[in-house]
């Protein structure tokens, strides 16, 4: 299937490692031109070489995505870079999971506010495409209580409520937004890799209610969310994919 993306610009925030990397090579690879951030200077540097050895264009800068102006100026920076901006993922999280009150600020100025931030920087250029997309990536804690804390939980929820709003107030704009709500993802140096390492007891019980009797991989997600931000879905908008093995029993409705 040809997913359109050739030729398309698109932003993705926390592209380094993980699931917002694999998006970034996904993206890439489908022809995509591409401009990632994160914190650490060289992790941007080496992804955005990898990605254009993929033979498309790559732009990156070091960002603290819970500093607005920093992120308004990445997203100018990346627009001039791509010559304009069709697609956006906010991937970012905190991973807050703990439960007092910085977890909640931190779960507020990461995951909550730089999606909020990132879609209203690249509004004039999405509003100038003919194939505009906005991806959210949530998580399924935002579906149902687990053991992570409650403002993780409360603001990947918020984002789902987000996403759909946008979609509703964009659609006559031909201006998409979606979300993608992850189960538990595992890869190396991620949140589930140090988990294992050092609190085997939670690793083992997270891994005793995936039915399937494994995590995702990343790539596993990745391709979630490049579908539904590509063209291919191009009349798709207000949804959250669930991509989680099973993992969650709430039926969506």
């Amino acid at each position: 299937m040809d997913l359109g993306l050739k030729g398309r610009r698109v932003l993705i925030t926390g592209a380094t490692k993980g699931i917002g990397r694999s998006c970034a090579e996904v993206f890439a690879s489908e022809g995509a031109d591409v401009a990632v951030c994160a914190r650490n200077a060289a992790a941007v540097d080496q992804t955005v070489e990898a990605l254009k050895a993929k033979g498309v264009k790559g732009f990156g800068a070091a960002v603290d995505v819970a500093d607005k102006a920093a992120l308004e100026d990445w997203v100018k920076a990346s627009a001039d870079a791509l010559g304009g901006i069709d697609i956006v993922v906010a991937n970012v999280s905190a991973l807050a999971v703990t439960d007092d009150e910085e977890a909640w600020q931190a779960g507020f100025d990461v995951d909550l506010m730089h999606s909020v931030r990132l879609v209203n920087a690249a509004m004039p250029y999405l509003e100038a495409s003919d194939a505009a997309s906005i991806t959210l990536v949530s998580s399924v804690s935002g579906r149902e209580i687990d053991f992570t804390g409650p403002a993780y939980g409360a603001f990947k929820a918020a984002l789902v409520h987000y996403a759909q709003g946008q979609a509703v107030k964009l659609a006559p704009k031909h201006i998409r937004a979606n979300t993608v709500s992850p189960g538990n993802t595992y890869f190396e140096g991620g949140i589930w890799h140090n988990i294992e390492n050092n609190m085997p007891d939670l690793f083992a019980e997270a891994m005793s209610l995936n039915p399937m009797g494994r995590m995702a991989g990343p790539y596993e997600i990745a391709r979630g969310v490049v579908f539904l931000a590509s063209p291919a879905s191009g009349f798709t908008t207000g949804t959250n994919l669930v991509i989680d093995g099973a993992l969650t029993k709430g039926v969506q409705v």
